[in-house]
């Protein structure tokens, strides 16, 4: 007998049908951010690099992606080594222009028509994000909640093009294309006029919101945040400012693991706002101390998060993103690392016993609950998630530190 067909029968013991949820797991779809592999520059200049803004990338390893062709290339590399249902989650600032420089306010559908394409050969569709940092015009912290009614212009046309080019986007590639509206808006110090600002951040997503798309080309989220690098006194879209502007526009809320108090718990949101909101969206990342966006790891929070979706019965109308960038480190193998560990989350969750946790809590049997919960993480879960890289032909984990140095020695090296 298998290792494989050993710990199937040890999760039959508890009523889990291991089989099926291999078949479940491969159609959760994981949207992978693209930014981790240029160190959120994008491709507005040649040797753009990530300038301020609210966030900030560190480390200089070797073999950064220098051109959208490069960053094609390493991501095909990254989805040969991760297996199930994976989409791109592509920032604006990530257009093909050319020669020319084509502002924010400016771009179109054309400059993503690559991206279009490939995602179609790839068999990966494509998520969008406005770009509302490293620009003069967010220098003094303040985008579509300025009080500069030329700096506020400018962004709020930018949000407009976003939106234009996710719904295009949506109905070229015939499945709905998730659009995360993030703004750095805040102050390091202390702030007087806070309603003051978020009045005005409210009016510039009314007018963007005015225009509406089918939902079956594009879905809205807007991403919240408690503090950040450069706005540790203020942030305009706070957690609570978004809860209820997504709450009274019917928009889609997008909680950031790194946007929140190291110490909070995220996966008890999930329950509170699924139980209202009909969908969400996740960016899943590591905070370490401050706003911070580490490489994923198969971690108590991680798989918190996932459990929580899974117990809710959301997880199909919730959209799984990725959000960290690690310069310190092989890109791609904090990549692969994190999209592995994400997905390693959710078959943990979906291999739980839900249904006999569930009829010992409501029994009152907190002893069981708990001993049932302790008896899954010495589980064979291992066995599981080498079958499920087996049937998706991915490699095991003891082969991808080889295949990803000899990317490194044979691709990365030629970048230096």
């Amino acid at each position: 007998m298998s290792y494989y067909e050993e710990a199937k029968k040890i999760y039959a013991h508890y009523g889990v049908d291991t089989d099926s949820v291999l078949d479940q797991l491969s159609d959760v779809p994981i949207s992978v951010h693209c930014w981790q592999g240029d160190d959120v520059g994008g491709f507005e200049r040649p040797d753009a690099e990530l300038a301020g803004g609210g966030i900030q990338t560190t480390g200089n390893y070797p073999g950064k992606a220098k051109t959208v062709e490069q960053l094609r290339q390493d991501l095909e590399q990254v989805f040969s080594l991760v297996g199930g249902s994976h989409r791109l989650n592509l920032h604006a600032s990530y257009g093909e222009f050319g020669s020319t420089f084509v502002d924010r306010d400016q771009i179109e559908e054309k400059y993503y028509q690559g991206w279009l394409d490939w995602g179609k050969k790839m068999g990966i569709p494509l998520d969008f994000n406005g770009t509302f940092f490293s620009h003069p015009m967010a220098d003094d912290g303040y985008t579509l909640a300025s009080k500069d009614e030329r700096i506020r212009r400018f962004w709020i046309e930018h949000a407009k093009r976003c939106r234009k080019i996710a719904a295009w986007i949506g109905e070229q590639q015939g499945s709905p294309c998730i659009l995360d509206t993030w703004v750095p808006d805040g102050a390091k110090n202390l702030t007087v006029d806070k309603f003051g600002y978020r009045a005005i951040l409210k009016e510039s997503l009314d007018e963007i919101f005015e225009t509406e798309y089918p939902s079956e080309f594009m879905r809205d989220a807007l991403e919240t945040k408690l503090f950040g690098i450069g706005s540790e006194a203020f942030v305009v879209g706070s957690h609570e400012f978004y809860m209820n502007y997504a709450a009274r526009n019917n928009k889609m809320l997008c909680i950031d693991m790194g946007h929140f108090h190291t110490e909070e718990d995220i996966s008890d949101k999930l329950s509170a706002i699924l139980l209202f909101d009909d969908e969400i969206l996740l960016h899943v990342s590591r905070p370490m101390h401050w706003d911070s966006d580490h490489v994923v790891l198969f971690n108590d929070k991680i798989k918190m998060v996932a459990e929580e979706l899974v117990r809710s019965g959301k997880l199909e109308s919730s959209h799984i993103g990725l959000d960290f960038f690690d310069a310190s480190i092989n890109r791609i193998g904090a990549w692969v690392t994190g999209i592995r560990a994400m997905r390693k989350a959710l078959l943990f969750a979906m291999l739980e016993p839900i249904d006999q946790l569930i009829e010992y809590e409501e029994s009152g049997n907190g002893y069981a609950t708990m001993a049932l919960l302790e008896q899954q993480s010495v589980l064979p879960f291992g066995a599981i998630w080498d079958e499920y890289c087996r049937r998706t032909n991915t490699p095991l984990e003891s082969e991808l530190i080889e295949l990803v140095s000899s990317y490194e020695r044979e691709v990365l090296g030629e970048r230096s």
